[in-house]
Order: C-alpha cells, then sequence, then structure tokens
C-alpha cells in the first residue's frame, strides 16, 4: 500500500465566541488573499474515529428519519469510514492574518478536530445546479443559508 504523508495544518475550535480555524504558524503564509472569498471547503479528520472497527464499518444503521433502514457508509456523512476524512463547506466571517484564524459562521465538527487543507468554494467547481437526491431527503435544504434555519432535529434518528 501507498504510504501517505498527512499533515495537520491546525485545529478547529468551537467556543463561547463561535467557530473558527485555527493554522499552526508555519501555514500562516497560505492565508494569503483567502478574504477575498466568501466561503471555503475544509477538509479535516474524524480523529475520534480513527480506530480499525469504525474503519471497516461498511454499513450504517440510518441517522435519518425516512431513509432506507440501511445505508453504505458511502451513502451517509458518517464518520466511520476506511478514512476518516470530513468535508464541511463554511462562510468565512473574519480573517485574523496575524494569527493564522478563520472565524466561520459554522462547521458541524468538535473542538480541537485537526484540519488537513483549506480549498475555497468555487461556484464553477463546487456548485451542482440539479442534483439528483433521494426522495427521504429531497425536502432538505437546497443551499448552506437555509440549512441554517432549517429544523435538523427533525431529520436525525438521534
Amino acid at each position: 500500500m501507498e504510504k501517505l504523508d498527512l499533515k495537520v495544518i491546525g485545529k478547529i475550535q468551537n467556543d463561547g465566541s463561535g467557530s473558527k480555524l485555527v493554522l499552526n504558524k508555519n501555514y500562516i503564509k497560505g492565508l494569503t488573499n483567502i478574504n477575498d472569498f466568501s466561503y471555503i471547503n475544509i477538509i479535516w479528520w474524524f480523529d475520534k474515529c480513527d480506530n480499525s472497527k469504525s474503519r471497516t464499518k461498511l454499513i450504517e444503521n440510518s441517522p435519518y428519519k425516512n431513509a432506507p433502514n440501511l445505508l453504505g457508509t458511502f451513502a451517509t456523512r458518517s464518520p466511520e469510514r476506511p478514512n476518516p476524512i470530513g468535508l464541511s463547506c463554511s462562510y468565512i466571517t473574519y480573517v485574523d492574518y496575524d494569527n493564522g484564524i478563520i472565524g466561520l459562521a459554522y462547521i458541524d465538527a468538535d473542538n480541537e478536530t485537526p484540519i488537513l487543507d483549506i480549498k475555497p468554494y468555487i461556484p464553477s467547481l463546487d456548485r451542482v445546479e440539479n442534483p439528483i437526491m433521494p426522495n427521504w431527503c429531497s425536502y432538505w435544504p437546497k443551499n448552506i443559508e437555509e440549512s441554517g434555519k432549517f429544523n435538523w432535529e427533525g431529520v436525525f434518528n438521534f
């Protein structure tokens, strides 16, 4: 198997002041002109699910109401997967270049989660105009802005 050399570039901080990405000092230069974008894609590591049991799980009991009872791992956003990688699209609220911090409106990752990479959200590469969705989730919000107002508690089984 080919060896991958992943580097943690920082950590996610969720606290009383909100959500933010705090980069390790040696990656701060990589933020140059990031404030020209309003959204970023954040690739992060589900570090609390990095174990052999979670990495071999391929079938999930559905976490969603109205969905099939069983779903393949690749048909969910479950943290239990062969490579515990998370992906979140987040709105940038501010950039502190001196301290290597990007403020976020929200991110669906735990405090102290390792960050692997940050990429700008570019509609011509990241946006799908008419995605096909299963019926059981077709009523979910059509964009990230609407998601903040949506009653997600009515969607999940937990």
